[in-house]
């Protein structure tokens, strides 16, 4: 058993694909057409880092209520984990991408750690070892 994918609401897909894609480093899997359940055009998009299996559906909002819940999926707490084996140079990579961060990079016990925010307004922490 494994997750395949989570959802992440964004305000449009083509921002998102370029935020994930250009400046984290993620690998766009699937770009495809589709419908919604009430048979509306929209797109099936799916990134996802290089190597991994579990991908993020890059879902456009559909709806005041989708609208209202970009960035504040997580009720602004830090929910997605991003662990890399070369911190510095990630944290390079996203800093000339403009990427914004929260807060200066910090060594913990279990390894180097940053808070970033993602093109919807979502935290996360960027990860790297000790």
């Amino acid at each position: 058993m494994q997750i395949n994918l989570v959802s992440l609401i964004v305000e449009a897909y083509d921002p998102a694909i370029e935020f994930f894609t250009r400046a984290l480093g993620f690998d766009l899997v699937e770009d495809s057409a589709s419908l919604t359940n009430d048979g509306r055009p929209k797109r099936w998009v799916v990134v996802r880092p290089p190597g991994a299996e579990t991908g993020i559906l890059l879902a456009q909002a559909d709806g005041e209520e989708q609208r209202a819940a970009i960035g504040k999926q997580l009720a602004g707490r830090v929910g997605f984990f991003l662990t890399v084996d070369d911190f510095d140079e990630q944290y390079q990579r996203m800093v000339e991408a403009g990427v914004e961060f929260l807060e200066e990079p910090r060594s913990e016990p279990y390894g180097k750690v940053v808070v970033f925010r993602d093109i919807a307004g979502n935290s996360w922490d960027l990860l790297g070892p000790a």
